[in-house]
C-alpha cells in the first residue's frame, strides 16, 4: 500500500512535504484534510505512533485549536470523543498527516521522513 497524505493545499509545510515525496518518486495518494479526514483506524494508528499521546494529533497553531471553548472542553473528553472531534473537524489535525505500511508521520521533518521512507 502506498502512503496516504492528508494535507491542506494552502499549508506551506504540506506543499514542501508533497514536493519532497515527488522528488523521490515516492508513491502516495493525497487527500484534502478538511473535506476528507483520516479514518478512525488511521487516527488510532497515529495515536499508537505517538506513544498513546492523543494530544499530539492536534494542530496547536490553528485558530480552531486556540478557541477558548475547545480548550476548556478537551480535558473533559474521552479518547474516543477526541478522535470523533478530529474526524469532524479536519482543521484541528496536525498536517501533513501521513499513514501507510509502517509509516505514521505528522508535520514535515526531512530527516524523519527520510528514515521513514527508506524502508
Amino acid at each position: 500500500m502506498k502512503a496516504k497524505v492528508y494535507q491542506y493545499e494552502k499549508c506551506s509545510t504540506c506543499r514542501k512535504a508533497i514536493s519532497w515525496l515527488r522528488e523521490r518518486d515516492i508513491e502516495f495518494s493525497s487527500f484534502p484534510i478538511r473535506e476528507r479526514t483520516p479514518t478512525l483506524k488511521e487516527l488510532k494508528a497515529m495515536v499508537v505512533a505517538h506513544g498513546g499521546e492523543v494530544r499530539k494529533l492536534f494542530n496547536t497553531s490553528s485558530k480552531d485549536y486556540r478557541d477558548p471553548d475547545l480548550k476548556e472542553l478537551l480535558p473533559t473528553l474521552s479518547e474516543k470523543q477526541v478522535l470523533d472531534l478530529l474526524r469532524e473537524r479536519g482543521n484541528l489535525i496536525k498536517r501533513p498527516f501521513v499513514i501507510g505500511d509502517g509509516i505514521a508521520l505528522q508535520g514535515f521533518k526531512e530527516e524523519t521522513w527520510g528514515k521513514a521512507f527508506s524502508g
